[in-house]
């Protein structure tokens, strides 16, 4: 089976990453805060899915974000939890905790308070992990909370599909 027939048969977006991540007998997993685990519901929800996806971790506050996912203090002090430097920690440690080969984090400002004028609401910065490399990128989503967040989850998951589907990180 080609990979680009797996993508068309699927129902959702989640299901395709995880076909994709069979074909390319590849692991993922990823570290989520503003998205509280939306993400890693997402993959759960498709019965199997346990083959491929290794774990997720949601880290809500910057305790748990240097506990569990190894972000260095120095980074939440001098960048805060939504940056580039801490999407790329988190994602990386994700990759390394559950022993995944792609990682996918997101770490934002959902609202509908918390944002300032250099990091509004709606801003989002995801991080993907490979063992090659590790890269982020910051989105701005427009909307309520829920909208933030449905829009963050839906990236996180075409980012990561794309990374598994190339066998690589781009950008």
């Amino acid at each position: 089976m080609k990979s680009e027939a797996s993508y068309e048969s699927c129902k959702s977006l989640a299901e395709a990453i995880l076909n994709e991540a069979r074909i390319k007998h590849v692991k993922i997993s990823c570290a989520e805060s503003c998205t509280g685990g939306l993400v890693g519901a997402a993959l759960t929800e498709i019965a199997g899915s346990s083959d491929v996806f290794n774990g997720s971790a949601v880290t809500y506050s910057n305790e748990a974000k240097h506990k569990i996912l190894g972000v260095k203090n120095e980074t939440l002090a001098n960048f805060g939890a939504v940056s580039e430097e801490c999407a790329r920690e988190m994602a990386s440690g994700a990759r390394e905790i559950y022993d995944a080969d792609f990682s996918v984090s997101i770490t934002g400002i959902a609202g509908p308070d918390g944002g300032s004028e250099l990091k509004p609401v709606g801003t989002v910065w995801f991080g993907l992990a490979s063992k090659e490399k590790t890269f982020a990128i910051m989105k701005r989503f427009s909307g309520n909370r829920q909208e933030v967040r449905e829009q963050a989850v839906k990236f996180a998951l075409s980012e990561l599909w794309r990374s598994i589907h190339n066998g690589k990180i781009l950008s």
